[in-house]
């Protein structure tokens, strides 16, 4: 065995001492030892986690991290466990959690099958969907209203997408007109060159409520999509500690207090600027509190 060969071996023996490290102890047994639990979070995802005015992360979905976090307190008996905040961000949110630097991503990451090979999702926390925004005035009542009229999406997206798609199998002739972002697609109907906006109802409505006259726009209850679930991650093939997170999401369904917490985030003034996004619970979601589940298929959540 020569020289690099042996380094080689070293390295895979290194590897696989420390990288499986957290798997095979469990991340309880981790947050045990160290004394603290590791919280990631975002800083610009409104209203699900960002920073508020004192750069604080806040959030809808850091409320309900804050309930698994008590809930890992009680099982490990730790009512004083250090509470430790990571920053992430779309790039760098899964390598985090799978080599154990980040214990929960609150954020508002979606759950699909594709991200279960690499990390594990808790009960799925909200539900967005490819719906459209349009002028009261339009009279837009569901989508074949749209029929024949000049619609706009945001180029680069699988919402753009799905409303060719629509166009097409429904042959409804409308003129899809790409935007470069999404403030200059919301712009176009605000000034009467598209009818419609198609985006994640999510975006749209924030985009309403920043806008100089919300009372003027509706947002479609028709969706242009199945429902796209969104979770908090953990790290994979650890049962012990997504029982205990599993089980704090079940809870703060069972007893009610999602609906507190969602109407504080989504239907209530907002911290820092007090804006209020409107976005009511859809029946799917209402059906979600019912039937809790951590399913990355759309088609779960019809």
């Amino acid at each position: 065995m020569n020289r690099i060969t042996e380094l080689l071996f070293a390295f895979v023996a290194c590897a696989l001492c420390v990288a499986p490290a957290v798997a095979q102890d469990g991340t309880l047994k981790k947050i045990k030892d160290s004394g603290v639990i590791t919280i990631g979070h975002r800083d610009s995802s409104i209203p699900f986690s960002y920073y508020d005015d004192k750069q604080q992360p806040i959030g809808y979905a850091m409320d309900l991290c804050a309930k698994i976090v008590d809930a890992v307190k009680a099982d490990l008996k730790m009512p004083k466990l250090e509470v430790k905040y990571q920053l992430v961000t779309s790039a760098n949110r899964i390598p985090l959690i799978a080599n154990g630097t980040v214990d929960l991503e609150c954020g508002s990451t979606t759950n699909n099958v594709e991200r279960q090979k690499q990390v594990s999702f808790t009960i799925t926390h909200f539900l967005t969907a490819n719906r459209y925004v349009s002028k009261k005035a339009s009279n837009i009542k569901a989508i074949d209203d749209l029929k024949g009229k000049t619609v706009v999406s945001t180029s680069g997206t699988t919402n753009i997408k799905q409303a060719t798609d629509l166009n097409v199998a429904k042959s409804m002739g409308m003129n899809i007109i790409p935007a470069n972002g999404h403030p200059e697609a919301f712009q176009m109907v605000e000034t009467g060159r598209a009818v419609a906006f198609v985006m994640d109802d999510i975006l749209l409505y924030t985009l309403v409520a920043q806008s100089r006259t919300p009372d003027d726009y509706i947002i479609s209850s028709d969706a242009l999509s199945l429902p796209e679930p969104y979770g908090i991650m953990m790290r994979k093939d650890d049962p012990a500690f997504k029982k205990v997170v599993d089980g704090a999401m079940v809870a703060t369904f069972k007893s009610g207090e999602i609906n507190k917490i969602y109407a504080k985030w989504f239907t209530s003034p907002t911290p820092p600027k007090g804006m209020n996004y409107n976005v009511p619970m859809s029946p799917q979601f209402k059906n979600l509190i019912q039937h809790p589940t951590d399913s990355g298929d759309p088609a779960a959540y019809k």
